[in-house]
């Protein structure tokens, strides 16, 4: 039987670019060879498309060549130059592993539905409510979940310090890892978290902070078949969760403990569960998701924030939840093909 041909494309020009390769890295060391015959499609920094053999720390300085994926249907495939002529590479599904802009924000998803090649995960409309922590919050407001109150500053606006009852989190609304993230304390330290989220966005977020236990998690599945992993909880020892901005984040986080499964009695985190399934049928998600949600003292869960592409690095807390519930990486790799393919 032929093998199912995947294009996996990993890199992208966002602030999450090293850690897509290593998710890449994780992906392409735990794939079935005997089932799958993967297509390693990594994009530089700038932009730049290359097909390589592998994902590696150094995938640029390897043996590439130019590969474009063609939003002509009836090619279905990459476009590949090799000795000045292009060659066609039939796709069967492509599995992005493109963290933050143009990977999860409804970019890279709308030249997959162009080329007619079914990918993994959510779809062009959901991966930008969900980036998007504004619309996300709006949205699973109104399907009854509990979320942070919230402000909206556009390129330029002022905001009336004095009208936040701090401490709150300023945030890029569409970014991810926690890049431009700051807690504010007062108002004089208002202006400058501001300043330092437009590095990564026009649009900002003023999210009142909200008191609780930092939980996770993982989902799997379209529609009403879904599936979770365990539940996961974050002590924070100082600051906010950054761990893929730290130096070895592989040796665990500076400041932070992540508990798998959390710590929680099994009524809350079958609640928690519950509650994560609600929001990623809310939100429109399929294939996967990482719900995040506060649990407060008094047993409310409220919304953090839902990716709808988390990390698969040896360190990234998808993967562990699904591996605590007893799905491997491999399985879980073949799991999502298998949804993208059933669409």
């Amino acid at each position: 039987m032929d093998k199912v041909k995947v294009a996996i494309l990993f890199g992208g020009c966002s602030e999450e670019h090293n850690v897509s390769v290593k998710s890449a890295i994780e992906i392409a060391a735990n794939i079935d060879k005997e089932k799958y015959e993967p297509l390693y499609i990594g994009i530089t920094k700038s932009g730049v498309w290359k097909m390589c053999e592998k994902p590696c720390a150094e995938w640029e300085n390897d043996n590439c060549c130019s590969a474009v994926l063609s939003p002509d249907k009836k090619m279905h495939g990459l476009l590949v130059i090799k000795n000045h002529e292009y060659e066609i590479h039939h796709v069967d599904v492509a599995f992005s592993v493109l963290h933050g802009k143009s990977g999860e924000d409804g970019s890279i998803q709308g030249l997959f539905e162009l080329s007619g090649i079914p990918y993994v995960g959510s779809d062009i409309q959901s991966s930008a409510i969900c980036m998007d922590k504004t619309l996300a919050y709006i949205i699973a407001k109104n399907a009854g979940i509990a979320t942070p109150e919230f402000w909206v500053i556009h390129k330029d606006d002022k905001p009336a310090i004095d009208e936040f009852t701090y401490p709150v989190f300023v945030k890029p609304a569409r970014s991810g890892s926690s890049y431009g993230v700051k807690k504010v304390n007062g108002a004089d330290e208002l202006n400058t978290a501001i300043e330092s989220a437009r590095q990564y966005d026009s649009k900002i977020l003023i999210e009142q902070a909200v008191f609780g236990y930092e939980v996770g998690c993982a989902v799997l599945g379209n529609r009403s078949e879904l599936t979770t992993g365990e539940v996961d909880q974050i002590r924070l020892q100082h600051g906010i969760f950054r761990i893929h901005q730290e130096a070895e984040p592989e040796k665990g986080s500076e400041n932070a403990v992540i508990t798998i499964p959390a710590d929680l009695s099994a009524e809350e985190q079958e609640r928690i569960r519950e509650t994560a399934k609600k929001i990623y049928k809310a939100l429109g998600c399929r294939g996967l998701a990482r719900v995040d949600m506060f649990l407060q003292d008094n047993g409310c869960i409220v919304l953090n924030e839902v990716n709808t592409l988390p990390g698969f690095t040896s360190y990234s807390r998808y993967p562990r939840m699904m591996a605590a519930a007893g799905i491997t990486l491999p399985e879980l790799i073949d799991r999502l093909i298998s949804l993208a393919l059933k669409g």
